[in-house]
């Protein structure tokens, strides 16, 4: 069974919550254990009239079942007040449900500006008034969920609803934008749709519809979007009867009808308007970067002198059958141990860690070159593809899109690598066109290595080829349970710059005018400095930074990153195979997925996840009375130390134990695993010398500056330790 989703600690506003589908969320957080304002002005639907009844009884229902809530009756166009109504009850505001509403439903000639503006101060302004009275709070804490309420009408329009619709879709707008401004600040922002019974669709719904049409079929949802462990941030998602769907827009390939130098008519408009309007090969932008970059190609075939159409990059040239088997050039690529101290360096390796002496060092007796180098060698094929026959491609559309890579023998530090490229397939994705190449090198005639790279081509599909491939190295998903291990790390502002010394010299990594052009607001890092990254923390965590022991690695790239941003490596252990998904810290965008490693030998069984830990290590005592003085002491230690320490305890080389204490939410807790959040604070110690440290024979400070005591996250934060340690003796 899943573990339960909980809100100990978490106090949430819910607007319009005296009935219908405000009270039901209401009531399933407070089930949940959140502390719940209860607001409701008491108004009829039309807006008239107020009373306190109504928020009354459903903070008596929350009560009654053992919950937390007050309430409060003032209206949203007041938000400071409910959020200070929040504020004074618990003292914290960590979720906001924007659901209060009116109607006053008439036809498009019958609305009168005070149809229309109550429409809006209660659904448009009222939502923004609360939200921005919680914004900050939300900032201060690192941490907050806003649900925006939005509806069918909003989404798709409805006749006498003109000043509900347009507010609705106005509410998305809102939500959006606030998802972009408060991803950095850990602040999500999602908007839904739902279709339920309540006094606001009774007008336009029949009874028999009404009655299978539940509110209780809507909060689950909400309750997901609300939790601290949902990532998703400016969704839209309808809901209704139990059935979920999420929407996005969607846009034609469209067709430019202008030449250079030439005017643009309305004639040109009417004669391409069935291209302009077909969605066979639609694309769906989800950002304004992606939305003004098919501007920006459009500016720059016609600053070239060429229009572009459905398809610009010459679907109609495509002919798979001539591509497939195709063989490329072969390429040679020369190196010295200096080009692997550079690499390491750009994918993030430091004189800050001893043991990337190896990587770093060419007198370390260790010396040796980190796998993911295998691509530098190979990448330069890609450049071979434009003599292709049967293959026409525009080089400024193309995208990585996959890279898979399999390492047979380490690399040697320096040499001579022999490169040989053929096309292995051609597929046809509607919107674009796939090109697996696959590359394998040799080093004195020896296989080294082979990588599959997996290129999309913007715009060069439709040409009636096939859209899936046996030969192409697929993807996994990531097991169903919190990651085994998690290393987040930042990257340097200078990173892109580092590592395109490497051998990637796109402007869009080091120019802030091109990457502009690109529709980025900065120059990006490189896909392959991410997968350089994210290699390096599972042969650092489940290696031993072992080259040898490293076997293949299989990524797809999903969304970029700017250098100077954190990564973050969540890691799933199965046998030899390590699942990991890599993303941005600071926002919560994945940036590689389906990904994994397969490692050569097993790893101790001990660390396999979700295998059941029978060795008995000395610290499980420490921490069994460290539990005893939580439950005893726990509201002094959260006021002493608020914040959230872990541990990973390690026994011969491998971790054994995470332990996760909240002495920040709540009366504080003790749990066995990784933190679901960010720690504040994370130890890695062996076990025998965490028994030594809390002992007193081994000083923490000389264990940290002699690398048996590994401390990342505020460091500061590891001086409150002697709240939770006092007293050894009773440890």
């Amino acid at each position: 069974m899943s573990v339960p989703l909980t809100f100990d600690g978490r106090v949430v506003l819910v607007t319009g919550a005296g009935g219908g589908l405000g009270r039901e969320y209401a009531l399933a957080f407070g089930q949940r254990g959140a502390a719940v304002i209860v607001n409701d002005l008491g108004g009829d639907i039309k807006g008239g009239g107020r009373s306190s009844a109504a928020a009354d009884r459903v903070v008596e229902e929350i009560r009654a079942n053992g919950g937390k809530a007050v309430a409060n009756y003032d209206s949203v166009e007041d938000g400071e007040k409910l959020i200070q109504t929040a504020l004074d009850a618990f003292g914290r505001i960590d979720i906001v449900v924007n659901n209060a509403g009116i109607l006053r439903d008439r036809s498009f000639a019958r609305t009168s500006d005070v149809d229309w503006d109550l429409i809006h101060r209660v659904h448009l302004r009222g939502s923004f008034l609360v939200t921005r009275a919680a914004w900050n709070h939300m900032k201060n804490q690192k941490f907050g969920r806003i649900i925006m309420t939005s509806s069918a009408a909003g989404i798709y329009g409805n006749f006498g609803q003109a000043n509900y619709s347009a507010a609705k879709l106005g509410l998305l707008g809102l939500s959006n934008t606030l998802a972009i401004e408060g991803q950095k600040y850990n602040i999500h922002c999602n908007t839904v749709a739902p279709t339920a019974g309540s006094r606001l669709t009774e007008t336009v719904m029949p009874p028999d519809l009404l009655e299978s049409l539940k509110a209780e079929y809507v909060a689950p949802l909400v309750l997901w979007l609300g939790h601290e462990s949902c990532r998703e941030n400016g969704g839209l998602f309808e809901v209704g009867a139990g059935w979920i769907g999420k929407l996005r827009w969607e846009r034609t390939q469209g067709r430019t009808v202008r030449q250079k130098n030439e005017i643009m008519t309305p004639e040109a408009v009417r004669d391409s308007w069935n291209e302009i309007c077909d969605f066979t090969d639609a694309t769906k932008p989800a950002s304004i970067q992606e939305s003004l970059q098919t501007l920006v190609e459009v500016l720059s075939n016609l600053d070239s002198g060429r229009g572009i159409g459905t398809n610009p990059t010459g679907a109609a040239a495509t002919s798979p059958s001539e591509a497939v088997g195709h063989t490329l050039p072969e390429i040679s690529f020369s190196y010295t141990h200096m080009n692997c101290i550079l690499y390491a360096l750009g994918v993030g390796m430091s004189t800050g860690d001893p043991d990337h002496l190896r990587f770093l060092y060419e007198g370390s007796q260790d010396f040796c070159c980190l796998p993911t180098f295998s691509v530098i060698a190979a990448q330069s094929a890609i450049t071979g593809l434009s003599g292709v026959p049967g293959l026409q491609i525009d080089f400024s559309r193309l995208l990585h899109g996959e890279q898979y890579l399999e390492l047979f023998k380490p690399l040697p530090t320096s040499g001579t690598l022999t490169s040989r490229a053929v096309v292995a397939d051609v597929l046809d994705k509607g919107s674009g066109m796939i090109v697996l190449l696959d590359v394998h090198t040799y080093s004195g005639g020896e296989l080294v290595c082979f990588n599959q790279f997996s290129l999309f081509i913007v715009g060069a599909g439709g040409f009636g080829g096939k859209r899936t491939s046996q030969k192409a190295v697929v993807t996994a998903p990531l097991p169903d349970r919190p990651a085994d291990a998690v290393i987040v790390e930042q990257t340097s502002r200078d990173q892109a710059a580092l590592y395109r010394l490497s051998g990637d010299w796109n402007p869009l990594h080091i120019d802030p005018s091109f990457s502009a052009l690109g529709g980025f607001d900065a120059p990006i890092l490189h896909g392959l400095c991410s997968f350089g990254f994210a290699a390096r923390h599972v042969l650092q965590r489940y290696a031993g930074n072992d080259v040898s022991r490293f076997k293949s690695i299989k990524v797809r790239f999903v969304k970029p990153v700017f250098p100077g941003q954190a990564l973050q490596t969540e890691m799933w252990k199965e046998e030899n195979r390590i699942h990991i998904q890599c993303s941005v810290k600071e926002t919560g965008d994945v940036v590689l997925a389906g990904a994994y490693i397969d490692l050569h030998t097993s790893v101790e069984a001990s660390v396999s996840a979700g295998t059941p830990q029978t060795d008995v290590l000395q610290s499980d005592l420490v921490f069994a009375e460290i539990e005893r003085r939580v439950k005893g002491q726990g509201q002094e230690l959260v006021k002493k130390v608020n914040a959230v320490l872990a541990w990973e305890i390690m026994k011969d080389g491998e971790s054994a134990r995470h332990w996760t204490l909240d002495l920040k939410t709540g009366g504080g807790a003790l749990t066995r695993g990784v933190a679901r959040g960010q720690a504040d604070v994370t130890f890695t110690v062996a076990d025998q010398d965490f028994m030594d440290v809390v002992t007193g024979k081994l000083n923490p400070q000389k264990a940290f500056f002699s690398g048996k005591l590994k401390v990342t996250g505020n460091i500061m934060l590891s001086q409150k330790l002697e709240a939770v340690l006092k007293d050894y003796a009773k440890l």
